[in-house]
């Protein structure tokens, strides 16, 4: 059961990194950047929340430099996304889905790691919060964007309830690999339901 749940940990970090990488990619080709800019924003992209999450809680060297796979994962599929871009129809919309995705990836890996590492509750949700949110903000950066985070779009608030969901069937004894295809799927289909009818937090002025 163990190997499992460890297969199960794998899955996940490398459907989190891919999604990442192409959102990345996408991104830095509706800006035109030249193919060594695409490598440098998918990677960054595809790394930076776990970077971040492994350094708050001491967890060094982080994740993708013990495994050079994630580094060759994330320069794969950013080559073939340059390949293949001119036959998507939509760049912007499978940003969008692939960036959803991503989110709801690396939020639960983020929760998962800070359970492994015995933390709070509430700080298991801000640590995937931070692993899902951090990737993206560091690209929209890099990109002169302003990152969806500060945006009117809900964006952190689905890594919240998805982690929080994710807690919660844990505590109830779902099996774990429900826990976590459900929580994904929690962050996935907010993101989707909110802009989809554009919803967003209320305005405090």
């Amino acid at each position: 059961m163990e190997q499992y749940n460890l297969l199960i940990g794998d899955v996940i970090t490398i459907c989190g990194t891919f999604s990442f990488a192409v959102s990345g990619a996408f991104a830095a080709m509706q800006k035109r950047l030249d193919a060594f800019g695409v490598l440098i924003v998918a990677f960054v992209t595809a790394v930076g929340g776990g970077t971040l999450r492994d350094l708050l809680i001491g967890a060094t060297p982080v994740f993708w430099l013990k495994d050079a796979n994630y580094s060759l994962l994330i320069i794969v599929t950013a080559i073939v996304a340059m390949i293949f871009w001119k036959r998507i129809k939509s760049l912007k919309i499978t940003l969008f889905l692939f960036d959803s995705l991503g989110l709801g990836f690396f939020t639960i890996l983020g929760v998962q790691k800070g359970l492994t590492y015995d933390l709070s509750p509430g700080v298991c949700v801000a640590l995937g919060t931070v692993t899902g949110c951090f990737g993206g903000i560091t690209r929209d950066i890099l990109l002169n964007n302003i990152p969806l985070i500060f945006r009117k779009e809900i964006y952190a608030t689905a890594c919240i309830l998805g982690g929080v969901m994710f807690l919660i069937l844990r505590y109830w004894g779902v099996d774990d690999t429900v826990v976590k295809v459900t929580s994904v799927a929690v962050v996935f289909l907010i993101r989707i339901i909110a802009v989809k009818y554009k919803l967003s937090l209320p305005r405090i002025y």
